[in-house]
C-alpha cells in the first residue's frame, strides 16, 4: 500500500481502524448527519471521512483490506440536499500512481432497514443477519482481485427508500463524484468508470445509468451492466404478492409511504391496523427475514377494499408510472442480463425496458438465460458481466443485439472466470478480501 493511502490524514480516533468497536447503525451515526451549510456544496463534495474495517457476515475481519467511508453531498427524490454515504475499497498493491479503474457496485439492497446498508452491514462487528450485501462481499472481492478501485453506495439513503426512482441514480454518480474527489487515492478527474449491479442494485445501477448524461455529464461511465434490472417496480408488486416472495412488495410499500404523500394518504385510509403493524414492522427487518416472515402473504387481506380497486386509485397509478425505468436513455454501453424464467422479476418488463433503450440509440447487448432463475443467475452471470464490463475498460469493439442462450455458465470464459471467483471469495471467507 503506497505510503499516501497508508498514512492518509484523515484517518481520526472515531475511525474503527484505530478503535475498533461495534459500529453504530447509520440511524445513530453522527457520521451521517448534515452540516449546516449543506445545501452551498457542490454535488459529490466530501464533507468527512474515515477509515473502516470490513468483515465477512460481520465476524471475519478482513485483513489488509484498505476501507473508507466518504459522507458527501447528493440530492433526494425531490432535488432536495441531503447527505449520502459511500464506501470505497482499494485493491492490495494499490499505486496512485499508476491510472486506475473504478467500478460503482449497487448492492441488492432490497430492505428499508439500515441494517442492510453496505455501510453498516459490511462493517466488521455489524449485527444484520439476512443482509443481501454481506454476502456480496464475496463477490466484490472478485472485483479487487481484479485490480479495480470499488464504489459501494447507500442507494436507498438513510432513509431506506428501496424503490424510489431517481434518487438512487443520484447517490450513486456523487458517490463516484466524491471517490474521484478524495484526496488520499489519488484519481484523475476523468479516470474510467463502470456501473454494476443485480437486482436491486440492477435497478440502482439502471437509474445511474439513465441519469448519468443530464446529471454527471463530466464521468467517464465506460459501461453498466444491468443484472435482472426490475424495470417496472409496479409490476413487480402485482407479481409478487401473494407469492413466495411476498415479503419484497410489503417492503418497498413499507419505504415508499415517507417520500409519496399520496401512498401514506391511500394506506391510512385502506390499510386493517394489522396491515398498519406489518409495514412498521418490515422497518427493522432484513431482507431475508422479511421474504421469510411474510411469504405468501395478500394484500387483501390487509385492506378494507379489494386491492384492484386500491390499485387502480390515482395515486397508486402515478406512483407506478413514477417508478418506471426506461425514460431516460443512457449513453454508455449496456449488458442486460435476466433470467427468461425468474421467479422474483418478469422478463417481459425487462424486455420493455430494453426496448426503451434500443429505440433512444443505446448501444444494448441483451442476455436472457433458459436454465437460470433469480438468485442463480446472479452467480452464474458474474464471469460473462464482469468480462463484458472489463472489455468496456480496453476499449473493445461494443457487441450489441439480443441472445437467448440456454446458459451463461457454458461459456469457456465463464469457466476460467468461475475459478477465478471462487478463489477470490475463498479469499474473503478467511479474512483475505482484496
Amino acid at each position: 500500500m503506497a505510503e499516501s493511502i497508508a498514512h492518509a490524514d484523515d484517518v481520526s480516533p472515531e475511525d474503527d481502524t484505530v478503535a475498533p468497536g461495534r459500529p453504530l447503525r447509520p440511524r445513530d451515526d453522527p457520521f451521517h448527519d448534515a452540516p449546516p451549510n449543506l445545501g452551498t456544496l457542490a454535488d459529490g463534495t466530501v464533507i468527512r471521512s474515515r477509515r473502516v474495517r470490513l468483515g465477512f457476515l460481520g465476524l471475519v475481519p478482513q485483513r489488509g483490506l484498505t476501507a473508507w467511508q466518504l459522507a458527501h453531498r447528493s440530492n433526494d427524490l425531490d432535488g432536495k440536499a441531503e447527505v449520502a454515504v459511500t464506501t470505497v475499497l482499494v485493491p492490495r498493491g494499490y499505486d496512485p500512481t499508476r491510472p486506475q479503474r473504478v467500478i460503482a457496485y449497487q448492492c441488492a439492497i432490497d430492505a428499508i432497514s439500515d441494517k442492510c446498508f453496505p455501510s453498516y452491514a459490511l462493517r466488521q462487528g455489524a449485527r444484520s443477519w439476512g443482509a443481501l450485501p454481506q454476502f456480496e462481499l464475496l463477490l466484490i472481492s472478485g472485483l479487487l482481485d481484479r485490480g479495480f478501485v470499488v464504489s459501494l453506495s447507500d442507494h436507498e439513503g438513510r432513509g431506506g427508500h428501496f424503490a424510489a426512482p431517481r434518487e438512487p441514480g443520484h447517490r450513486v454518480l456523487d458517490g463516484i463524484r466524491a471517490v474521484l474527489r478524495f484526496e488520499p487515492l489519488g484519481l484523475a478527474h476523468d479516470t474510467p468508470v463502470g456501473i454494476f449491479g443485480y437486482s436491486g442494485g440492477g435497478m440502482a445501477s439502471a437509474w445511474a445509468a439513465e441519469l448519468a448524461p443530464s446529471y454527471a455529464p463530466e464521468l467517464r461511465v465506460v459501461g453498466a451492466v444491468l443484472g435482472s434490472p426490475v424495470g417496472d417496480p409496479g409490476e413487480a408488486f402485482i407479481k409478487l404478492n401473494t407469492g413466495l416472495n411476498a415479503g419484497l412488495p410489503a417492503l418497498v410499500v413499507s419505504g415508499l409511504r415517507h417520500v409519496y404523500p399520496g401512498l401514506a394518504r391511500v394506506i391510512r385510509q385502506h390499510a386493517s391496523a394489522g396491515g398498519q403493524r406489518r409495514l412498521d414492522a418490515l422497518g427493522e427487518m432484513t431482507t431475508v427475514s422479511a421474504v421469510l416472515r411474510y411469504a405468501f402473504d395478500d394484500f387483501d387481506d390487509y385492506l378494507d377494499a379489494p386491492l384492484a380497486d386500491v390499485l387502480a386509485l390515482p395515486e397508486v397509478l402515478a406512483l407506478f408510472d413514477d417508478l418506471r425505468l426506461g425514460k431516460n436513455v443512457p449513453a454508455c454501453p449496456l449488458l442486460v442480463v435476466q433470467a427468461v424464467h425468474d421467479q422474483v422479476i418478469d422478463k417481459a418488463e425487462v424486455d420493455a425496458q430494453v426496448a426503451k433503450y434500443v429505440d433512444g440509440g443505446a448501444d444494448v447487448r441483451y442476455l436472457s438465460d433458459r436454465l437460470s432463475e433469480h438468485i442463480s443467475l446472479m452467480v452464474l452471470a458474474m464471469p460473462t458481466m464482469l468480462g463484458w464490463l472489463e472489455d468496456r475498460f480496453e476499449g473493445a469493439e461494443v457487441p450489441t443485439g439480443s441472445d437467448t442462450t440456454f446458459s451463461v455458465a457454458l461459456s469457456p470464459r465463464a469457466w476460467i472466470g468461475y475459478a477465478r471467483m471462487l478463489a477470490s471469495a475463498a479469499r474473503a471467507t478467511v479474512g483475505r478480501a482484496g
